[in-house]
């Protein structure tokens, strides 16, 4: 089994814009923390999975190829420091589509589960929404929260940060 550090994208990897900005938003912008944070994690054996609402495609805002494009250079910008993914799971629906992956709903870790052998009791969750908080609490996942301050939530500056609560 593996233990795995669940990472919510924008807003706890990279930088975040209002809705209507990402039709410009072309270049990654990784936040402060974050690499030294995902490199942490990998050394203490967790295995990092990205799960990501991405409703802005459901809403024409981008498009399909738009965030592939910029996963692909998210992706090559981290391994340029030597971290692996081992799996994105994005949902493309707007709340309209009533689908089951939107978070706070579980079907995007629940993708996850029937993909790998995961340890839930060893794993957490990291994001910045209640969105994510939520879906946290729902599998009883630790989660910490970028700048956002939860019920029973950890709130922390980075995810360097996280890596001080791990161990």
């Amino acid at each position: 089994m593996i233990k795995v550090a669940f990472l919510d994208r924008d807003g706890t990897i990279n930088k975040d814009y209002p809705d209507e900005q990402w039709r410009n938003v072309k270049e990654p912008e990784l936040l402060e923390g974050s690499i030294e944070g995902m490199q942490r994690m990998l050394e203490l054996g967790y295995q990092i999975i990205i799960i990501t609402n991405q409703y802005i495609i459901h809403d024409g805002i981008i498009t399909l190829d738009d965030y592939n494009t910029f996963t692909n250079k998210l992706l090559s910008q981290l391994k340029k420091h030597h971290i692996e993914i081992l799996d994105i799971f994005f949902c493309p629906h707007n709340d309209e589509d009533n689908c089951n992956c939107k978070k706070p709903k579980p079907g995007l870790i629940l993708q996850a589960l029937e993909k790998y052998d995961i340890d839930l009791t060893s794993s957490f969750y990291c994001g910045d929404s209640e969105s994510d908080y939520l879906l946290a609490q729902y599998l009883h996942l630790p989660f910490y929260g970028i700048h956002f301050q939860g019920n029973n939530s950890t709130t922390v500056e980075s995810l360097k940060e996280v890596c001080n609560y791990l161990r």
